[in-house]
């Protein structure tokens, strides 16, 4: 006789199903937008794999760490019921203020531009386009999400597979036909960022990871296949970011990759294959690009869906409702693609994806600490899942999240006080919802 009740979720996701949800949902924009920045801030091709790697390392640390939240807390909600479980209902509140007022904007509204930066020369459009292409974009996307989310499902299908193609062709081609140097080449460009800023921008290519841990009541053996997945899924990550980015220098000196910028992938494209065959290419890095941006549009306008009919945000009568027909969010999708639209006209993409980044790891460092509240709370409690190498992994994600936090405030320190400024201002309104 089963005894689960008929609410309980069935575990019958496989290793290798929790492998492919990893990949497919940290490859998004940032292998194709994010190399020349890379090199820029490092300031070498050297040191910019070695962010690579690094944002890699400190990747799989924080989902490792994450992981064991997601086992003991199996709550919907992710990040924010376990900051609402482990440090009370304000800190759940402010990371949903975040995601809703900062994170899922400037995410939104950085692949908007980058979507916008890419299609222009297609049709030999001029810069000025760029912030009009982006704001339509957003708005249809937000408009095909609010027709219901099979809609948006079915964009997100067809392009996690079409994102693969450009990355494989790329890395494999760029290696084989390459002969460029790959070490030890300058940027060209003086006054270099630093390291905490290279790696940083590598955090945007890897954003997505935490998404794993909230299937761990549906696996089969979470203990085990947990963190094989998170380790399999963020190493295939990595290698590819690696190989891409090896691939790249291999065709184009790093100086010219930090001047291109969001084209460098595109332009290597149209070595390796001629002027039609990179043409396809970039379609196909369009393609991934457009994915990740409805991807963000059809998740983000959940968390104040899910607020409002807490009634924890302002206007939450009407952010709360859904659509009669379609059953979709549309309210909070509104209110998306009009904050996404300030964001645009706020800053470049490269502004706004370094200020999602720096506020959602301050959050995630809370999380990491709460693994070792939770540990000395309950030291008695039977965890299904345990993050390996305690404590060295969980002070590795710690340790790197400071000091990607710290490089952000000596390197853009308006830019964090912004962030910070908006988060802070979730204090005064949680304080007045919760009251009434």
């Amino acid at each position: 006789m089963n005894n689960k009740t008929n609410n309980a979720l069935r575990q019958d996701l496989s290793m290798f199903a929790a492998t492919a949800l990893v990949i497919g949902m940290v490859i998004g924009s940032g292998i194709f937008m994010k190399p020349g920045k890379v090199i820029l801030a490092a300031g070498d091709s050297t040191m910019a794999l070695a962010a690579w790697t690094l944002g890699g390392i400190i990747t799989i640390a924080a989902g490792l760490t994450i992981a064991e939240l997601g086992a003991q807390i199996p709550k919907t909600g992710g990040l924010y019921a376990y900051l609402d479980e482990v440090y009370g209902k304000m800190w759940g509140y402010l990371f949903g203020w975040v995601q809703t007022l900062i994170y899922g904007p400037a995410t939104t509204g950085a692949l908007g531009l980058y979507f916008a930066t890419l299609l222009l020369p297609f049709f030999n459009l001029p810069e000025s386009w760029k912030l009009p292409v982006a704001v339509i974009t957003v708005a249809f996307l937000g408009g095909v999400n609010a027709m219901g989310t099979r809609y948006g499902g079915f964009i997100q299908s067809v392009s996690t597979l079409a994102k693969l193609i450009p990355i494989v062709l790329i890395a494999v081609f760029g290696l084989w036909k390459g002969n460029g140097q790959i070490i030890g080449m300058s940027s060209g460009i003086a006054g270099a960022a630093g390291m905490g800023a290279a790696v940083l921008a590598t955090l945007w290519a890897y954003d997505g990871w935490i998404n794993v841990s909230f299937v761990a009541g549906e696996m089969k053996n979470p203990d085990r296949e947990l963190p094989r997945s998170i380790i399999i899924g963020l190493t295939v990550v990595i290698v590819a970011y690696l190989a891409v980015n090896m691939a790249l220098l291999h065709l184009l000196p790093a100086s010219e990759i930090a001047l291109l910028g969001n084209l460098a992938a595109g332009t290597a494209a149209g070595l390796l294959f001629g002027e039609m065959g990179g043409r396809l290419i970039s379609v196909g890095i369009l393609i991934s690009v457009f994915g990740a941006l409805n991807g963000y549009i059809l998740t983000g306008a959940r968390v104040p869906y899910a607020m409002a009919q807490n009634g924890l945000l302002p206007g939450s009568k009407l952010l709360g409702s859904a659509h009669s027909k379609s059953g979709a969010p549309a309210n909070t999708l509104i209110l998306g693609i009009i904050l996404t639209t300030i964001m645009m006209t706020l800053g470049d993409p490269d502004r706004l994806t370094d200020m999602a980044m720096f506020i959602i790891w301050v959050f995630y460092v809370l999380a990491f600490v709460a693994v070792f509240i939770l540990r000395k709370r309950n030291p008695a409690a039977k965890r299904p899942y345990s993050v390996p190498g305690y404590p060295v992994v969980p002070v590795i994600a710690i340790l790197g999240s400071v000091f990607i936090a710290f490089s952000m405030l000596v390197n853009s320190p308006g830019d964090a006080l912004y962030a910070l400024g908006i988060t802070l201002a979730g204090i005064p309104v949680y304080m007045i919802m919760h009251k009434k």
